[in-house]
């Protein structure tokens, strides 16, 4: 490699992606450094761009990332991202403080990561971004039920439970959802907007599958909302008065998810068969719309179908809900678990059977190793032979902003 190629590449873009991708290893400065034999200070400066990396310490250190080298000699679209804040009170540790970084950093990646496939494709992802609600003045359970009831309208929901949100807010809406790990298990998810990429929001995989739901249609809601702004949403966060957007956009993700007219004909329809509701009741409809049975259950209860305080009361006791499962032969929900979107893998598959990026390329981007990205190759092949042919026509729509 030619250090004329390093040359003409940004050093500050450059001094990121090596900085993402050591951070993504779980390698330390120092540790950096002693791989080229530098200083940390050095490596410091090599990822601020203050420095210019040369051609040997280049392959040094992209061996040691499990990188190609052309992943940094050809480096990924310029892409600036907003500072993804917390947003709420959390008293996490130093440890904790890390892998959240390393995640948030990880998101980065992969929003980077999806924009040169679309690049290298020719396949930008078609925007149907509603204007932002206007929310000041209005009280956030009124806000909520409206905003919910107009998306769901928007883009055709009906009032029934929901199937697949995570391809429908991706394929109707143009927002780009990951599922990956975050830690501590108090994040349920991130959200951030940045050109050229758009909307973003990572899901935190790790949690229960009608917790993912919950967290998408909260995070969805801070789209809808405040577009603009980056946060990190937490689970049960102990707020000593909580923000109003939050209590709105916790609101939107109950009518959202559990939409009233809906909520009502079930519960009125099964009291008018039976008389009353039951604990199995709660449990079978709160798994019928993919949401947990406290969710639903608090659900009724503002709606006045139930007595308040019905929940508190189930617990105190006894109720157990794996328990409950178990005896009514429910399995626990069962969600996507793939990191990527079905159109990000079919993308990346594309790629590569397109002769666009090599083997090791297509396993960085599908965060796999070489033999089961060979899999999956094969797995989209069989089950969906059509689509590497189609996924050109299919996604080759000029992008609506």
């Amino acid at each position: 490699m030619s250090t004329n190629i390093l040359e003409t590449i940004d050093p500050r873009e450059l001094g990121r992606e090596l900085q993402a991708a050591r951070k993504s290893r779980g390698m330390t400065q120092d540790e950096a450094a002693q791989m080229i034999a530098v200083t940390r200070t050095t490596i410091t400066a090599i990822e601020k761009g203050e420095r210019r990396i040369k051609a040997s310490e280049l392959i040094k250190l992209a061996q040691a990332y499990g990188r190609q080298i052309s992943d940094f000699a050809h480096p990924s679209p310029g892409l600036s991202l907003a500072n993804v804040r917390l947003r709420g009170p959390a008293h996490f540790t130093e440890h904790e403080h890390s892998e959240l970084d390393r995640a948030i950093d990880d998101a980065r990646e992969d929003v980077r990561n999806y924009l040169e496939l679309e690049q290298l494709m020719v396949a930008p992802l078609t925007r149907k971004y509603p204007l932002e609600y206007p929310v000041a003045g209005i009280p956030a359970s009124q806000a909520a039920e409206t905003i919910a009831i107009q998306e769901r309208n928007r883009l055709g929901l009906g009032d029934g439970p929901l199937q697949g949100l995570r391809d429908i807010l991706e394929q109707e809406v143009g927002v780009r959802i990951f599922y990956l790990p975050l830690h501590p298990l108090t994040v349920s998810g991130l959200y951030f907007y940045a050109e050229p990429i758009g909307a973003c929001i990572g899901i935190n995989v790790l949690h229960p599958e009608e917790r993912r739901l919950w967290s998408l249609a909260h995070d969805y809601g801070h789209f809808l909302i405040a577009r603009h702004k980056p946060m990190v949403s937490l689970v049960d966060a102990e707020y000593q008065r909580v923000p109003e957007e939050e209590r709105l956009v916790d609101a939107f993700a109950m009518c959202f998810t559990m939409p009233t007219s809906s909520i009502m004909r079930r519960v009125n329809g099964i009291k008018q068969f039976a008389g009353r509701i039951t604990p199995t009741d709660l449990l079978v409809q709160a798994y019928s719309y993919g949401v947990s049975v406290e969710a639903f259950t608090r659900r009724v209860e503002s709606l006045k179908l139930l007595p308040a305080g019905t929940w508190d009361r189930l617990l105190e006791r006894g109720f157990t809900l794996r328990e409950a499962q178990a005896k009514l032969e429910i399995a626990p929900a069962q969600g996507q678990d793939q990191r990527f979107s079905g159109r990000y893998q079919l993308l990346a598959v594309s790629a590569f059977v397109n002769g666009k990026i090599a083997e090791g390329q297509l396993a960085r981007f599908l965060r796999v190793d070489r033999l089961e990205a060979r899999q999956i190759v094969e797995t989209l092949q069989q089950q969906i032979p059509e689509s590497l042919d189609m996924v050109d026509a299919q996604l080759q729509e000029t992008p609506t902003r």
